[in-house]
């Protein structure tokens, strides 16, 4: 019953976050066409079909579907169809075009930012390691740590998870004093330990300072329920600096994913889908608690600014695309020539999320390796 629940609030937390971060996305276009006077025909919560009106006074129907994966912005006159309305998407000029398009992409960007600033600003999560070996003979050993203990704090000082440095440095740069480290064991229990570190020479020489081990096994960040605040101005950087590292990450990320498929399409790809993505969610829920998953959520919005700017149909960048060439090359690309072009990319689109997700569903089935 307890594997139920939880399955259930995974699915819900899926979808949720998913479904904030679409209508996040399509509010940027909606709320730049509505300034440029463009007619937004409908605001869709989720996708069709329609379960409700929500509101149904003035030009835009606002609406609520079965489907709830995102939302959509109907507008007037976005599929190329060149109408007499001057209020309609086709009727605008280039410029307006493409910021209307571009709008949903900096929407997940601002997004993210506000999510890695806010998370800074008034609840950044302390963090710990959890280690698993202990060198024979080392100053963990002397001390009696056991593996599975987890590093809480050095001599009082402890570590945030987004603003650095982390524990670990923490001990190289104490290297040869006698520190008191609070540890808590796997049971829960929270003691404080004095420790002689090793030396500036023996740390010089890769050994550790503290003679724990990731080799066999990673360590772990250990998340123990408590938060920092910091100033706006600490909270604005790091916000900053999280959104350009992931979206740094994520680029990086679609070129492995390139590079992976072109050199082995059986192979497992280096990237999760739906599934994948939806247990990722529950296991730091479940684990780390819901600042850390709000955290998740702040790199999927940044990854779904970058996934949506790719110059590739039916994605905003593959519209961006084709409304540049049509206005260089006018009526050489057909209505019916984009309406095709952005059919076969949705379908191609849809054929690799069903081939991701088949890779989800057997690492869920071999236990996730």
């Amino acid at each position: 019953m307890t594997e139920i629940f939880r399955t259930l609030i995974t699915i819900v937390l899926f979808f949720g976050i998913l479904g904030i971060l679409v209508v996040v996305h399509e509010l940027g276009h909606f709320l730049i066409a509505r300034l440029f006077r463009v007619r937004v025909l409908e605001f869709g919560i989720g996708f069709p079909p329609r379960a409700k009106v929500l509101r149904d006074r003035g030009e835009t129907v606002y609406t609520l579907n079965w489907l709830p994966i995102g939302g959509f912005v109907k507008l007037e006159g976005e599929d190329g169809d060149e109408g007499d309305d001057p209020r309609s998407f086709s009727a605008q000029r280039l410029p307006r075009k493409l910021v209307i398009l571009l709008a949903g992409v900096v929407m997940n960007v601002v997004l993210a930012f506000v999510i890695f600033a806010g998370m800074t600003w008034l609840a950044s999560p302390y963090v710990g390691v959890r280690f698993f070996e202990i060198q024979p003979g080392s100053p963990a050993a002397v001390a009696g740590l056991q593996p599975g203990d987890a590093l809480v704090a050095i001599n009082g000082e402890r570590y945030q998870f987004l603003t650095g440095p982390s524990a670990l440095n923490g001990l190289r740069s104490r290297a040869g004093e006698t520190v008191v480290l609070t540890i808590d064991d796997q049971a829960g229990s929270r003691r404080d330990v004095p420790v002689t570190l090793r030396s500036q020479a023996e740390v010089d020489a890769n050994r550790g300072a503290l003679g724990i081990s990731g080799a066999e096994k990673p360590f772990e960040s250990y998340f123990y329920g408590d938060y920092a605040q910091n100033d706006l101005s600490t909270a604005v950087s790091v916000g900053a600096q999280q959104t350009y590292l992931w979206m740094g990450l994520i680029v990086g990320g679609l070129g492995s994913l390139v590079g992976s498929v072109a050199n082995d399409p059986t192979a497992p790809p280096p990237v999760a889908g739906p599934i994948g993505i939806a247990t990722q969610i529950g296991d730091i829920f479940w684990t780390s608690g819901p600042i850390m998953t709000l955290y998740v959520a702040g790199i999927l919005s940044a990854n779904l600014a970058v996934v949506n700017i790719l110059p590739f149909p039916p994605l905003d960048g593959g519209r961006m695309l084709m409304i540049a060439l049509k206005k260089t090359f006018g009526q050489r690309i057909s209505v019916r020539a984009e309406r095709l072009t952005y059919m076969f990319g949705f379908v191609f689109l849809f054929a690799f999320l069903i081939w991701i997700t088949g890779f989800d569903i057997i690492r869920g089935l071999s236990g996730g390796s």
